[in-house]
């Protein structure tokens, strides 16, 4: 009855990649999926680039397998704790380890994603979700982000 939209985005605000799930999916296991999508084409001969220089998140991507997950792809984050996890390694006192990097002057950047989704629900299509279909809904999305690269 219901559609997510995971979105990420440059730190211009532009749609990099775009997944629709069910509403009742959640964004966690998403993030890799959304990351794969990206391809960025740099100008001249090469590769296109497919791995940001830093990732920021918020608290919904805080897992410890998602950390791990980026790390190994050597992909530098940005995600605050979850107090469970704040918690969680108190109680295992000194062998609960260090708490991850974070760095808040980074974090603040993240409200360009909601900006983001501010600028794509200025369409009237796309807010009111004329489109009954998945597919059909994530082709608007695609040419509203489509407009929003161009100059």
């Amino acid at each position: 009855m219901s559609t997510k939209i995971h979105l990420a985005v440059d730190g211009r605000g532009r749609p990099l990649s775009i997944l629709l799930t069910p509403g009742q999916a959640g964004d966690n296991p998403q993030l890799l999926a959304l990351l794969d999508a990206i391809r960025v084409n740099e100008p001249g001969p090469g590769r296109p680039r497919k791995r940001p220089e830093v990732l920021i998140a918020d608290k919904g991507y805080a897992h410890d397998s998602t950390r791990r997950a980026l790390r190994q792809r050597g992909i530098r984050h940005v995600i605050p704790e979850r107090s469970d996890q704040v918690a969680r390694r108190a109680a295992k006192g000194s062998h609960g380890g260090r708490p991850p990097a974070f760095d808040k002057v980074i974090y603040k950047k993240r409200n360009v994603v909601e900006r983001c989704f501010n600028r794509l629900k200025q369409w009237r299509d796309l807010a009111t979700r004329y489109a009954k279909r998945a597919s059909l809904y994530r082709a608007g999305l695609v040419l509203i982000a489509a407009v929003i690269w161009l100059p």
